[in-house]
C-alpha cells in the first residue's frame, strides 16, 4: 500500500528479479488493474530482463483508495509514488517509466516536473491531450468515448466484467449511437460514468473543464531521453507523432517507432517489435548499455511494401503534391481552371454513412476493404489511373476542400484508399473537418488526414474518397447546428464540392 498525494492507499506490485545484485527500477501506473495483461508483460518479463517493476492501479482503481477522477491527479500521485520509493531499500536511485495508452499519460504527467531520479521514459501509444482523444474539430469521437468509459470502468474490475460490459456495449450500440437526444444514452449499457457526461458534454478544448488535463507544456521542455512507439491506426497516432516532434524541437534525446498496428494490436501482433524496441531504450539509459539501440532516430513500417525503414527523421520533407477530382470521378495532377461545383451528394443523418476501419477502439480497427461503403450513394471517390511505377507516399497527408451547402451545417469525411488491380479499396489515412458556411456560399476547409508511410505499388490506383461523416467513429452532424447531445430534430443537408478542392500527398523520392 504506497500513499497517494491526498493518503489515499494505492495498491502496488514488485516484480524483481530472482538474482544479487543492483538493479534500476521501471515505474507502471495503471488504471486498468494488475493483472492481465500488465503482469506477465510488464511485472515479470521486465524483471526477467534484469529491472525492479513496480506495477501500481491509479486511484481509484484496482482495489486502490479514492476516487477515479481521469487525468487530474496523475501527476502529484506520481510524485508521491516516487517518494515512497526513495525510501526503498533496493531502489539504486535510477528509474525508468514504461506502459501504453493511458499508462503513457500518467508518465508524461510525471515529466511535468520530472524527479531527479527519472532517466528514460517508454511511451508506447500513450496520449499528453485528452481532448484530442475525444474530439476532433469540436467532433465527438463517439464510439472511442463509449470505448474508453467501457474499459476505464470495467477493465479494473477483471476480465468478465469487462467482457460483459463490452458485449453490452457493442449488442446496443446502434441503438446507443442513434438515440436522441443522445446525452446519457450509454446509461443502460455501462451505468452511469460521470467523466463520460462531462466528456461528451465539453467539445471545446478551452473550456474550463479541460483545463491542467493536457501535459503538452511538459514536452516542450523535457530532457529525460523518451522513446515513443506508435501505429498507422492507432486513436493516438497524431498525438504520438507530435509528441516526437515536440521532444525534437526542445532538444530531447528520442526515438520513434511507428508499425501497422491499431491501438491494441500493438501490444498483441505488434509486441516482439515493441518490446525490443522498449527494452533497447531502457537498458540504453538505465543499464548504460547502448549495443540494442539502432543507428536512426525514426523506424516506420511502409505499408504496401509491408517492410521497414530506417530513416533519420519525421517527417523527411517530401516533394508536396497536389491531386485534384475530376466530374468524371478521376483524380489528377492537372489544376483545374475555376472553382466551380463539381458534383454533390445528399448526407441523411437518418441514414449515417457508416464508418469502416480505421483508427477504432474495436475489433474493426485497421486496414479495411472499402467497396461496400463506396457503393453508397452518400460517398464520393475520385481515383487516380493504374501506376506504372511505384509511388511512395510518407508524411502528413491533407485535404483542401472547398464546399458548399443548402444549409449551413455538415461535416466532412475524406480518406486516402489504396486501390489494387482486382478493385479492392483499402483505406490508408483519413480525417474530419467540420464545415462553416453561409447556406449556398462555398467555404474552403482545410482536414488534417493524419499520416502514413505507404507504397503504392505498380498497378495500383490512389483514390480519394469523400463523404458527410463516419458514424458512429463520429457523432452525427444532424443538419440543424444544434448540440446532437440535446436535440431530437435533424435536417438532411446536400453537400456540393468544388473544383478547386485538393488530397495533399507528401509524395517521397527514393524510399526504396
Amino acid at each position: 500500500m504506497v500513499p497517494a498525494a491526498d493518503g489515499s492507499p494505492l495498491i502496488t506490485d514488485h516484480y524483481f528479479p530472482r538474482a544479487e545484485g543492483d538493479f534500476p527500477t521501471l515505474l507502471v501506473r495503471s488504471p486498468y488493474g494488475r493483472g492481465l495483461p500488465w503482469s506477465p508483460m510488464y511485472g515479470m518479463l521486465f524483471a526477467e530482463q534484469g529491472f525492479h517493476v513496480v506495477l501500481q492501479s491509479c486511484r481509484g482503481t484496482g482495489g486502490s483508495g479514492g476516487a477515479l477522477d481521469p487525468w487530474r491527479n496523475e501527476a502529484a500521485d506520481g510524485r508521491a509514488t516516487v517518494s515512497w520509493l526513495r525510501e526503498q531499500p533496493w531502489f539504486n536511485g535510477t528509474l525508468g517509466t514504461v506502459g501504453p495508452s493511458y499508462l503513457g499519460y500518467v508518465q508524461w504527467a510525471l515529466a511535468a516536473d520530472p524527479p531527479p531520479e527519472l532517466k528514460a521514459m517508454v511511451v508506447q501509444m500513450g496520449l499528453h491531450d485528452p481532448c484530442a482523444l475525444f474530439y476532433t474539430d469540436g467532433v465527438l469521437h463517439l464510439e472511442t468515448a463509449l470505448a474508453v468509459g467501457a474499459g476505464m470502468t470495467y477493465q479494473h474490475q477483471g476480465a468478465v466484467p469487462l467482457l460483459k460490459a463490452g458485449l453490452r456495449l457493442h449488442r446496443r450500440l446502434r441503438d446507443i449511437t442513434t438515440g436522441q437526444p443522445l446525452r446519457r444514452s450509454y446509461v443502460a449499457a455501462l451505468g452511469d460514468i460521470p467523466w463520460l457526461d462531462d466528456v461528451m458534454t465539453h467539445p471545446d478544448a478551452n473550456d474550463a473543464f479541460w483545463r491542467g488535463t493536457s501535459v503538452a507544456e511538459a514536452l516542450d521542455r523535457l530532457k529525460v531521453p523518451t522513446s515513443l512507439v506508435g501505429g498507422w491506426h492507432d486513436v493516438l497516432l497524431d498525438q504520438t507523432l507530435d509528441q516526437y516532434d515536440r521532444l525534437r524541437r526542445a532538444g530531447c534525446e528520442t526515438a520513434l517507432l511507428v508499425g501497422p498496428w491499431t491501438h491494441t494490436s500493438a501490444v498483441q501482433q505488434g509486441w516482439p517489435e515493441v518490446f525490443a524496441e522498449s527494452l533497447a531504450w531502457l537498458r540504453a539509459h538505465l543499464n548504460g548499455d547502448p549495443s540494442g539501440l539502432r543507428s536512426t532516430r525514426v523506424r516506420v513500417h511502409v505499408g504496401g511494401d509491408d517492410g521497414w525503414r530506417d530513416i533519420d527523421d519525421w517527417p523527411p520533407a517530401p516533394a508536396v503534391t497536389p491531386w485534384f477530382p475530376t466530374a468524371q470521378g478521376h483524380l489528377t495532377e492537372q489544376a483545374p481552371t475555376d472553382s466551380a461545383p463539381l458534383t454533390s451528394f445528399r448526407y441523411d443523418p437518418g441514414d449515417p454513412t457508416p464508418s469502416i476501419g480505421g483508427p477504432l477502439l474495436s475489433r474493426t480497427a485497421g486496414a479495411r476493404d472499402n467497396r461496400t461503403l463506396e457503393a453508397r450513394d452518400d460517398v464520393l471517390t475520385f481515383t487516380g489511373p493504374p501506376l506504372t511505377e511505384p509511388v511512395d507516399i510518407l508524411g502528413p497527408v491533407s485535404a483542401r476542400l472547398t464546399i458548399s451547402t443548402d444549409t449551413g451545417h455538415a461535416d466532412v469525411f475524406t480518406r486516402l484508399c489504396d486501390v489494387d488491380p482486382q478493385g479492392r479499396s483499402v483505406n490508408i489515412c483519413d480525417g474530419l473537418g467540420r464545415l462553416r458556411t453561409a447556406e449556398q456560399v462555398p467555404s474552403q476547409v482545410t482536414v488534417p488526414m493524419s499520416a502514413t508511410a505507404h507504397r503504392f505499388a505498380v498497378g495500383h490506383r490512389i483514390r480519394w474518397q469523400i463523404s458527410g461523416g463516419a458514424h458512429p467513429r463520429y457523432v452525427r452532424n444532424l443538419g440543424t447546428g444544434e448540440s446532437p447531445l440535446d436535440t431530437t430534430a435533424s435536417a438532411p443537408v446536400r453537400i456540393t464540392l468544388h473544383a478547386d478542392s485538393a488530397l495533399t500527398l507528401p509524395r517521397s523520392i527514393g524510399l526504396a
